[in-house]
């Protein structure tokens, strides 16, 4: 299969090619060309990095005659190398959408009513100043919190600092990676990041595992994994559904759903009972190996089977070719890994059998990241909260490195037993209604607040209950804080406005410097402007911002390897210095010191788990409005069995509801009759069923999975929300 992969399968994979750039330009421009030679004096080139993920490819904004052109990516940058994804290349859209937010706001009626006001910028500001003064009075400035997601969130965390609170929280990380980065930090001391430290395009065997590489289109990774397909490498896809990665792979196990770990236990036993293990990296970098072997002497691959459904043989076959391109097979540690609340030991228990095949700071497994080193501005030190969100939680999540979103949102809940719950909110760039399961509780945590001001570019859910709307710009028509990421080179990138605002929007840092003016915090933020700010700094880093105004990405010289060499002893940031198969941490913490299987529940009769993923074309609900992409996809579908299809009497296209364990009834959803996913699930992309009427091409386009996730199974070690509890069944 391998040797038969061509470009046009990698475009499949990957959603690249002229797709994007010819709808862009369409749309845009009403031709449909958009590479036709333009005479050069009418083209502007602006260096820019992407806003529609997390992955933040660097690329270059071109207007022609003062208005969108294209986006293309930068072909020195190491995370687009040269190429964006459909998502990126749809950019322009965030830009046109007609349906933007305008002008500040302030709401009038009650919350979640949509009665509003238009007022200017200084009476917005007022406003919020007046009752964050309020309520540090009242109760202290760390009764604010800051909910946020994307690179310019970073201006208003200083502003969040500057005022006295330290509970910012990015809502991904209790509801998507959390409980992968410290199960890694629990094994190996230190996170895998994003983007990932994953060496895909050398690996010679790949394990999928809870991702959905090829859907989530995050451009780096898929090129990596199409040039391990290039190469040869053999590709072990574990899903219950027949997904894209599955349909490139060698082995496919679709397995029952719930029942990951017991599969990579039986990995683990067959590789350590046949000795396949690297035994040097073993002995000279891990500890706990004796604890462990014993640990999984009953996790066979007979009992196995009768978990996962996934054949004795399988599981032998699929774990020795693992063994034997060791230690360049990498078991993907997957993103949005908060499925069923033992998530973070599911995933420890990848990151163990990645130990077995020594794959960490090795070619084809883990590289070891280069990062810029580039100062801050500098400013006084920040006012030390008295109190944290860890407050309102005792002697739980103890082991969480980060705030939680879904903590602060139970903690914004008075009751008796708090000494101060949550009066402010400031969410900044997420769309916290769907962002976080649970929608009755963020809705009761909501009508406790004194404050909640929505930073975004469209009206999303959340700004419908805000009582102060602040318009942001597009990220194409602003300065940015300069991406410094993680990976096999040491680059920064910078974004710059390719077109003024339109309409009354504003950048992040113009609003937090005038909003710091009106608390009094102006020594916080002395710089003038956000140009002297990126100056200053990348000054600092042995640059500035002229030549990064030229070149859009610069690699600063780093001869540090990425691999280590074999055998090298490596020192790692934990108790022991090793990785720790066995986590003494965890067991004076309580809990399993080596991970055990727990079985979940099943479905009840005539109901079907319910699995989530992702579209190729959106970057969950931030772009299901976007005038470009929905003309590539303006609507989910939910995957049914064809068996299940069948008895049900439903018919491929046709529009049903769905009804949750709890009553809970969906919009209505088209089905898809497949044979490529398990009869006992059913699969829908995140993202649609906005119901914000002034959404006009998303609303009520589709159907919300998370009205569906009314059970929340927590993740004890470190707080993160399962999600994958819930069943559903037809209204047709």
């Amino acid at each position: 299969m391998a040797s038969n992969f061509t470009r046009r399968d990698f475009i499949k994979i990957s959603g690249y090619g002229a797709v994007g750039s010819v709808v862009s330009g369409k749309l845009i421009n009403g031709k449909s060309s958009p590479e036709s030679k333009p005479p050069e004096s009418n083209v502007r080139k602006t260096p820019t990095f992407c806003a529609m993920c997390t992955f933040k490819c660097a690329g270059w904004a071109y207007t022609r005659d003062g208005a969108p052109w294209k986006l293309t990516g930068h072909k020195d940058d190491h995370h687009s190398n040269g190429r964006l994804c459909t998502k990126g290349t749809g950019g322009w859209g965030t830009y046109t959408d007609p349906d933007r937010l305008k002008t500040p706001l302030i709401r009038t009626g009650k919350r979640g009513e949509q009665y509003f006001k238009e007022v200017s910028w200084d009476e917005a500001f007022e406003y919020i100043a007046l009752k964050l003064k309020k309520i540090a009075e009242e109760h202290g400035p760390e009764c604010v919190a800051l909910l946020t997601h994307g690179s310019d969130g970073s201006f208003f965390k200083q502003l969040l600092k500057a005022y006295g609170s330290s509970n910012i929280a990015a809502p991904s990380y209790g509801s998507c990676r959390g409980p992968r980065e410290e199960a890694y930090i629990l094994t190996y001391g230190e996170p895998v990041d994003s983007p990932e430290r994953t060496d895909m395009s050398n690996s010679k065997c790949l394990v999928f595992i809870g991702t959905h590489i090829g859907e989530n289109t995050h451009s780096s990774q898929v090129k990596e994994f199409g040039d391990a397909l290039a190469n040869g490498a053999t590709v072990i896809t574990v899903d219950p559904r027949f997904s894209t990665a599955a349909s490139k792979s060698d082995h496919w196990l679709p397995i029952k759903p719930g029942t990951d770990m017991a599969l990579l236990l039986a990995w683990i036993n067959v590789i350590i009972s046949e000795e396949l293990y690297d035994k040097q990296f073993v002995k000279n970098n891990t500890t706990g190996f004796e604890l462990l072997k014993t640990h999984v002497e009953k996790y066979t691959p007979e009992w196995a089977y009768t978990e996962t459904t996934i054949k004795p043989d399988v599981i032998r076959k699929t774990a020795r070719i693992m063994a034997k391109n060791a230690p360049a097979t990498l078991v993907h540690p997957g993103r949005m890994v908060v499925w069923y609340g033992d998530d973070t030991q599911r995933v420890r228990t990848g990151a163990i059998l990645n130990a077995l095949l020594g794959n960490w700071g090795k070619k084809g497994g883990f590289f070891n990241p280069l990062k810029a080193d580039v100062p801050g501005y500098p400013h006084p030190p920040y006012p030390k909260p008295s109190k944290t969100w860890r407050d309102a939680f005792p002697g739980k999540f103890e082991l969480a490195n980060l705030a939680l979103s879904s903590g602060i949102c139970y903690a914004s809940i008075p009751s008796v037993d708090k000494s101060c719950s949550f009066k402010g909110w400031i969410v900044y760039g997420t769309n916290a209604m769907r962002t976080m399961p649970d929608r009755a509780k963020t809705l009761e945590a909501i009508q406790n607040l004194d404050l909640l001001v929505a930073v975004d570019i469209l009206p999303m859910e959340i700004t419908g209950w805000a009582d102060v709307i602040l318009p942001e710009c597009s990220y194409l028509e602003r300065y940015g804080e300069l991406r410094v990421t993680s990976g096999k080179k040491a680059q920064i990138a910078l974004r710059m406005p390719a077109l003024d605002p339109l309409y009354n929007s504003k950048p992040s840092w113009w609003m937090v410097k005038k909003l710091a003016d009106k608390l009094g915090l102006n020594e916080y933020f002395k710089w003038k402007n956000v140009e002297e700010y990126l100056d200053l700094r990348l000054t600092k880093a042995g640059t500035s911002l002229k030549e990064l105004k030229k070149k859009g990405v610069i690699t600063l010289p780093d001869d540090t390897p990425i691999y280590y060499n074999k055998n090298e002893k490596i020192e790692f940031d934990t108790e022991s210095g090793k990785i720790e198969l066995y986590s003494q941490l965890l067991e004076e913490h309580g809990f399993d010191p080596i991970p055990v299987y727990k079985r979940h529940e099943n479905p009840p009769e005539d109901y079907f788990r319910l699995l989530v993923g992702r579209s190729p074309f959106h970057a969950f609900g931030r772009t299901t409005n976007n005038p470009i992409l929905t003309q590539l996809q303006n609507e989910n579908h939910v995957w049914i069995n064809t068996l299940i299809a069948k008895d049900w009497d439903l018919k491929n296209g046709q529009y049903i509801k769905l009804e949750n364990q709890d009553g809970v009834v969906s919009n209505k959803i088209r089905v898809k009759v497949t044979e490529r996913i398990r009869p006992d699930s059913v699969y829908m992309v995140h993202g649609f069923g906005h119901t914000n009427k002034f959404l006009k091409k998303a609303y009520l386009r589709g159907a919300d999975d998370s009205t569906l996730i009314t059970k929340v199974h927590t993740d004890e070690i470190m707080g993160g929300t399962g999600m994958r509890g819930n069943f559903v069944t037809f209204i047709t």
